[in-house]
């Protein structure tokens, strides 16, 4: 009997992760290759989670495909590896337990980074090896682009009349990364001849769970689930995974109750895991038939209310790695140009443009109003910046009542450059409270409330970003003042630009304690003569000897200069995605194009990184 049938009347356990067992091995190279080097402990893990009550196991073959393998160098041990592979899971378990082929998805962040071309003929390899050693089905895995899903799917069913699993890895909750709806993409794969459809990697059981409420039951399919062990944690060079067992068996029913079949887990999860939800469903009666929960609303902007179109920043980045940029408002009234960068920075896939509010203290046009402008004409979050410096009591309220009534909700409470830095150097800083103040206030219209008390009608949305900056002396001090700000209700947090991969490092150990996330401020320099001005002119902004001396060897060359300043700051970001999910790139000038290419550099460096660390 294959398991399809099994699952019309069952809810049957998958296993978990084999990287995470083999990373805690010391193994940290090509997971693959180690079925020819290591093939014992292959063998003993698929064993464990036998042991531990999955009833379908999956070959040691997830990247084990000639586009993945080239990395290594291995593009020419495809066949060897993968048929090793099953080989070594049908001697692991014999005939108690289902083989599954796992073969996972090749493109990431950046969809045309390959051509559908090359992605068939490297699929069609390893599928072919796979059939060959007689597997009982095959799981596509792990698959952030949808047209390659359905590509590669619709090769496999004409290939083969075993089971096919067909698992999307989302972006956000409920969304894939072209914004395609999971229950509609799931809707596809089951017309394209997926016999179990369903979800895998990216989140843990609570965000999951959450996606899977608007997931109809499929009508000729069965849906699945494989969920990450919560979020990875880096200690001393090395990312792990702390999710507790017990955790997964509290969630188990409500996979069951969303109308799940075949449950296993992804990144981090471990024996332990599978036992914990083996525990609870072996021999459970399925869920037939669910009600759906109500899809959240995209955003409506009127005089009554508004709601949330966008996952809140510090929800996003505690799940991936994000990029945001600020783009600061122009001093003239062309928006011109501001709106090319803005769609150029688009293209790259950042999450969203920050807006300072007249940074310098210098007036610029309303961050508010070009905000408002940047998502209703490019779909692009924006993040507005707001200080202490400019309005009173009144003004502020005032102010926050205009951007809830805009439906712009994500805002970074700042003091603000005092007003004898800029253009009107007598003009009056207000200042009527400081960052923690407006923090607090802002935390309490959330509530309904007024900074006074007074019910506002409504309660407001605000994703509140808080300003650090860890160019100080004393960086202990600078991390209590952070301390203090999560205190008054900061959501997550933006640092001031950062020179130097010694104080990237120092800003992760001194923050490492905090579940609060942060992003790390990184602007290009421009020259040699914008490199010192910044080092000895700007507030909170302190550059490396080295980095100074490098700029200056290109003073009279200014295309090398700004290169060169490009390239300091991709060094940068390699540090700082090995240690945070959030780079803050700050646009200087209004050279978009410098930011442009550092974000999809950081983008492609995080989705590296991701492929490096995944288990």
């Amino acid at each position: 009997m294959n398991f399809l049938k099994r699952l019309e009347n069952e809810i049957l356990i998958a296993d978990g992760a084999m990287g995470t067992l083999l990373y805690s091995y010391g193994k940290d190279s090509c997971i693959e290759q180690l079925n020819l080097s290591h093939p014992e402990q292959i063998m003993d893990i698929h064993k464990a989670y036998l042991d531990a009550g999955a009833e379908i196991i999956q070959t040691n073959t997830y990247a084990a495909n000639y586009l993945k393998l080239s990395r290594y160098g291995l593009e020419d041990s495809v066949k060897e590896m993968n048929s090793k592979a099953v080989q070594l899971a049908k001697q692991a378990v014999g005939s108690n337990a289902y083989i599954i082929g796992s073969i996972g998805g090749n493109r990431g962040i950046n969809p045309q980074s390959l051509s559908l071309e090359e992605i068939k003929r490297s699929f069609r390899e390893q599928l072919y090896c796979l059939l060959l050693e007689g597997v009982d089905g095959i799981l596509l895995e792990t698959f952030y682009d949808l047209e390659e899903l359905e590509t590669v799917l619709s090769i496999a069913r004409k290939e083969t009349d075993l089971p096919i699993i067909a698992q999307v890895s989302m972006q956000e909750v409920g969304y894939l990364q072209d914004h395609t709806n999971i229950g509609e993409a799931l809707t596809r794969l089951e017309s394209h001849g997926a016999d179990v459809v369903g979800l895998n990697c990216r989140f843990g059981p609570h965000h999951m769970l959450k996606a899977l409420e608007q997931v109809a039951i499929p009508t000729k399919a069965f849906l699945s689930a494989y969920p990450n062990a919560g979020l990875p944690a880096y200690t001393d060079g090395v990312f792990h995974y702390d999710g507790d067992a017990d955790y997964f068996r509290k969630s188990a029913h409500d996979f069951r109750n969303q109308g799940i079949r075949l449950l296993g887990g992804c990144c981090g999860t471990t024996p332990e895991h599978i036992r914990a939800f083996a525990s609870e469903l072996k021999g459970v009666e399925p869920v037939r038939e669910k009600k759906l929960q109500r899809k959240e609303e995209k955003i409506v902007v009127s005089s009554e209310t508004t709601e949330r179109e966008f996952l809140p920043l510090e929800s996003l980045v505690k799940e991936r790695p994000s990029v945001i940029v600020e783009l600061d408002p122009p001093k003239k009234l062309d928006t011109t140009k501001y709106f090319k960068g803005v769609e150029a920075l688009k293209e790259t896939g950042i999450d969203a443009i920050t807006m300072a509010d007249n940074s310098l203290a210098s007036p610029r046009i309303s961050n508010s109003a070009l905000g408002y402008l940047v998502k209703q004409k490019t779909g692009v979050r924006p993040l507005i910046h707001l200080t202490c410096r400019d309005r009173n009591m009144i003004g502020l309220q005032s102010h926050l009542m205009g951007l809830h009534t805009l439906g712009l909700h994500d805002v970074l409470a700042i003091t603000g450059d005092p007003a004898r830095v800029g253009d009107f150097p007598g003009a009056s800083s207000v200042y009527d409270v400081s960052s923690f103040e407006l923090i607090q206030m802002i935390k309490q219209f959330n509530e309904g409330l007024s900074y006074s008390g007074k019910e506002l009608g409504q309660k407001t949305s605000f994703s509140v970003a808080a300003a650090f900056n860890p160019n100080v002396r004393q960086l202990d001090k600078a991390v209590k003042r952070l301390e203090k700000k999560i205190t008054y209700g900061a959501d997550y947090f933006i640092t001031q630009p950062v020179y130097s991969e010694e104080k990237i490092i120092s800003i992760y150990e001194e923050t490492k304690h905090l579940d609060t996330p942060i992003y790390i401020g990184l602007m290009p320099l421009t020259s040699s003569k914008n490199a010192e001005f910044l080092h000895h002119e700007v507030p909170g902004i302190k550059i490396s000897d080295s980095i100074r001396e490098s700029m200056a060897a290109f003073k009279d060359e200014p295309m090398k200069a700004a290169q060169e300043g490009i390239q300091i700051t991709k060094s940068l970001i390699d540090t700082a995605a090995e240690l945070f999910n959030g780079i803050y790139l700050i646009t200087p000038f209004l050279r978009y194009e410098m930011t442009a290419e550092l974000s999809q550099y950081a983008k492609q460096t995080s989705e590296k990184l991701r492929r490096k660390h995944r288990v």
